[in-house]
């Protein structure tokens, strides 16, 4: 595959796979490499990161939003081969490790099938890794709390609910949000497009993560670089409000 690098700001690309996106923040030759597709996106991890300048030995470290194989594809290749340390919230390293699987199950998946879209995003993922048991063998929580020392100083939020350790990373330097699954623009299963959130059964508690769309909204940008879906352009708040009311029904409303 070839992976599509958008460069979105200053040092900031979104790069979108195979119906995953990742995000690459360079400083000189230096990136840290936000997310990491499916297993099957390697090919395209790498061109990308050839792309924008730099390389697999100078990726200072791998961030996870969260665990789950669309995201984790790479991560721990990365640490094997390069030493990459592999970032996430607390809550989510047992998660990396497959202490346990926060992720929608086969049966999940059967039971929406009469959904649009379903059916092939189901066979297309299969072939990239879906079910592929991918451990990252030794992860590590952030090293400090508020920005991180790594290329583009990016500042992790944790939004519980799609995974208990789900994190959107902020740039407050320019104005954008990596929103990993808390808030994306568009996925194979949705007849949608622009901010919304993914089919709940994608999700692991859904009212947590209808409740952390006020911690993403509460963030300055204008930018939103989401794990699936275009970049969105316009206030991150505004965007947030408007998965609320897809997810609700109307602004506000909350579901059970």
């Amino acid at each position: 595959m070839h992976a599509n690098v958008q460069q979105v700001a200053e040092g900031t690309y979104l790069v979108a796979g195979q119906h995953t996106n990742w995000v690459i923040l360079k400083d000189g030759e230096d990136v840290t490499l936000v997310d990491t597709g499916w297993p099957g996106d390697r090919r395209g991890v790498l061109e990308s990161l050839a792309a924008v300048g730099s390389s697999p030995e100078a990726v200072a470290a791998v961030l996870i939003t969260h665990a789950h194989n669309d995201h984790l594809g790479s991560a721990e290749y990365l640490r094997a081969t390069h030493g990459t340390p592999v970032y996430l919230h607390a809550a989510e390293v047992p998660h990396a490790r497959r202490d346990f699987l926060h992720q929608a199950a086969i049966g999940d998946v059967v039971r929406n099938i009469w959904r649009p879209g379903v059916l092939p995003w189901a066979v297309r993922v299969l072939r990239l890794g879906a079910t592929e048991h991918l451990p990252v063998t030794k992860p590590e929580p952030f090293p400090a709390e508020g920005p991180l020392d790594l290329p583009g100083r990016p500042v992790p939020v944790h939004t519980p609910g799609h995974t208990d350790g789900h994190c959107v990373y902020h740039l407050p330097g320019v104005g954008a949000v990596i929103s990993g699954d808390a808030l994306v623009s568009g996925h194979p299963t949705s007849r949608v497009r622009g901010p919304q959130l993914l089919h709940g059964f994608f999700h692991h508690e859904g009212d947590r993560t209808l409740d952390s769309l006020d911690r993403v909204g509460a963030l300055d940008g204008d930018l939103l670089l989401p794990g699936h879906g275009e970049l969105h352009r316009g206030s991150v708040r505004a965007a947030a409000a408007q998965a609320r009311e897809r997810a609700t029904g109307h602004t506000g409303a909350r579901t059970n």
